[in-house]
């Protein structure tokens, strides 16, 4: 195989949106120029003689950067990679997967454009005195390396490079990049390289213990998983104008915990904690690391179960419709902010309105009603589920939107839309849905099974919560569990007791004389397979226990011979209730355990129930003829 690059091989290569490595591909030789690691890989310009772009190497071939068989200023035959997009920018750039050595480090860079006219007779001469024999004709300028020139590996490379190195350099350098999914809070030290994907505003707070400040950013990572860091007063001021929003940084030295499900934005089991001793450093020539957005798809026709619930839903669905741009006042400035409504349509044939806000309304939202007689597939992340009109969504600041996405759910939806669904009529997901649906009553009918089947299935709610709904007998009530919290009169947030009297609120960041108690308590529901403990809070024990949770504390502060906290306890017990529940993992002491937590609890109604019953029986009959 001889010394050689390809001419114009690059050129020809960026010059055809349609290559394919697979099969267009003839003998590519390129010269590796400006070796590099970055993280457990390493980035390279690819040269042919005439033309530069920028290159990667897939893991897979680090070892052979590191013993040296591939070198910088070396010559390598591509023999499988792709072309892909910087989104960033409007360039490209090759992602190699696999190659072969053909020689070993050149002195100097080729330039084939760069030579005078005495050094290209110079060259062709060259060329006359190392042709081959037999009539066999070669491409590309033959280069023959000094004889007294010394070739380094990479290892070598790297260890003359991290006395000037940058910081963010030699900690790419000297400590393995870890995976976001790895990270555990009972592990060592670390260091991860992420892209900040979100940033938050500096918030002000003030609580018992003082006042402070806080922000969080949303970092995502090469494979997609996010998670979310947050830091307070010293870290927040320290690193708030050190994250820029879509650049990629080195992280290390901060502290993982179990999520707060209440407050977190991403999907990640844990939440990480910067404090003003964590390292934080900016990557350099990381231009071509662009994490994919990782979804969660929420079938329309689910929608009901998430109303008025603090957790974000990711959506995928056929623009049906677009609306103009509205103007809105704002209520709590008086504001005048944009809007703008599309509705989407999926698989379920419902449909649901999704409103656009500022500048989603006016950039994204104008281009989709410029496109809509298309009937684009569109892809939403991070959207809050509300009861106006039944159901209906709506972006918040973190929401990302995704025209034609190009993934298999995205291109499944299209061909089902072109196929039939264009045809198809649809119903709203709001439509006959009572006001009853936000406790989830209107769903209890679908999707109904046994406890057996949540008890005797581990593994259920792993990947994301699961919703089932079921019927059952409320069979036990601990008395002495802690079974309500202090709460705001206003946000319903949890307060605590201020130094001198009354209640402070943290969310509304003012105190009270008086407070209220919401439920938070366990019950045992069994039925005629198994048993199971619910997770169930205030609206729904409300309706288990019958009173509320400060007319129960009051029975129980009552004295008397007769305790009426007990028998109203008793009274909950041995019970028909239907109930919608969600089926999660939560790790306890380094052990996952499933958690039921009801979100909806309504009366058993016979009549339907027999209806039920009859389609079961009937379903039955017809799987066996």
């Amino acid at each position: 195989m001889q010394n050689s690059v390809t001419p114009d091989a690059i050129s020809a290569i960026l010059s055809n949106p349609s290559f394919d490595s697979s099969s267009d591909r003839s003998e590519i030789v390129v010269q590796v120029v400006d070796l590099k690691p970055i993280g457990n890989r390493y980035t390279f310009s690819a040269n042919d003689g005439k033309t530069r772009v920028k290159a990667m190497f897939t893991a897979s071939l680090t070892p052979e950067i590191v013993s040296g068989k591939i070198q910088n200023l070396g010559l390598i035959r591509l023999v499988d990679f792709s072309v892909n997009d910087i989104s960033s920018k409007s360039t490209k750039y090759f992602l190699v997967t696999k190659c072969e050595s053909v020689a070993s480090a050149l002195d100097s860079e080729i330039d084939l454009e760069g030579k005078t006219d005495e050094e290209g007779g110079e060259a062709k001469r060259q060329k006359l005195d190392h042709s081959p024999v037999n009539g066999v004709k070669e491409t590309g300028i033959t280069l023959k390396p000094k004889q007294e020139f010394v070739a380094k590996s990479a290892s070598q490379i790297i260890s003359e490079q991290r006395g000037n190195a940058a910081p963010a350099a030699r900690m790419a350098m000297t400590r393995r990049v870890h995976p976001l999914v790895s990270l555990n809070p009972y592990q060592g030290s670390w260091t991860i390289k992420v892209r900040v994907t979100n940033k938050g505003t500096m918030r002000n707070y003030r609580n018992a213990k003082g006042e402070g400040c806080v922000f969080n950013v949303e970092l995502t990572d090469e494979e997609g998983t996010q998670i979310q860091a947050t830091m307070f007063n010293d870290a927040a001021r320290k690193f708030y104008d050190r994250f820029q929003l879509g650049k990629v940084y080195y992280i290390s030295r901060g502290s993982l915990k179990l999520a707060n499900k209440q407050f977190k934005t991403v999907q990640n089991d844990y939440e990480m904690t910067l404090n003003e001793n964590s390292e934080v450093e900016e990557a350099s020539n990381e231009e071509m690391f662009v994490p994919e957005t990782k979804f969660n798809f929420v079938p329309i026709e689910e929608l009901g179960m998430y109303v008025n619930q603090k957790e974000l839903i990711d959506l995928i669905g056929v623009v049906q419709s677009v609306s103009p741009t509205m103007s809105i006042r704002r209520k709590t400035d008086n504001e005048m902010i944009p809007k703008r409504d599309i509705t989407l349509a999926d698989e379920s044939k419902k449909t649901v309105v999704v409103s656009l806000w500022n500048d989603l309304a006016t950039g994204i939202g104008q281009e989709l009603l410029d496109m809509a007689d298309k009937s684009p597939v569109i892809a939403i992340k991070s959207l809050k589920v509300g009861d106006f009109q039944g159901v209906s969504l709506s972006t918040i600041s973190r929401s990302n939107v995704v025209i034609n996405p190009e993934s298999p759910e995205a291109k499944k939806l299209k061909s089902w839309y072109d196929s039939e669904g264009k045809e198809t009529s649809m119903s709203s997901i709001g439509s006959g849905i009572s006001p009853s649906a936000k406790n989830g009553s209107w769903s209890m009918y679908t999707d109904r099974v046994l406890l057996s089947h949540i008890t005797s299935t581990p593994s259920l709610g792993e990947e994301k919560p699961v919703f089932f709904s079921t019927r059952g007998y409320i069979s036990f009530i601990k008395p002495d569990q802690t079974m309500w919290y202090q709460a705001c009169k206003a946000c319903n947030k949890k307060v605590t007791e201020a130094m001198d009297s009354g209640y402070w609120c943290e969310g509304c960041q003012k105190k009270d004389e008086e407070c209220s108690l919401r439920y938070i308590m366990v019950v045992k529901v069994s039925d005629s397979t198994g048993e199971a403990w619910f997770s169930s809070f205030n609206d729904e024990a409300e309706k288990i226990i019958g009173c509320s949770a400060d007319e129960l504390n009051k029975l129980r502060s009552e004295g008397g011979e007769v305790n009426e906290f007990q028998t109203k306890l008793k009274e909950a017990t041995w019970t028909s209730h239907l109930f919608r529940i969600s089926v999660t993992q939560n790790e306890y002491n380094g052990e996952k355990r499933q958690r039921v937590t009801v979100k909806g609890v309504a009366p058993v109604d016979f009549a339907a129930e027999a209806r039920l019953l009859l389609q079961d029986i009937s379903n039955k009959n017809k799987a066996s003829q």
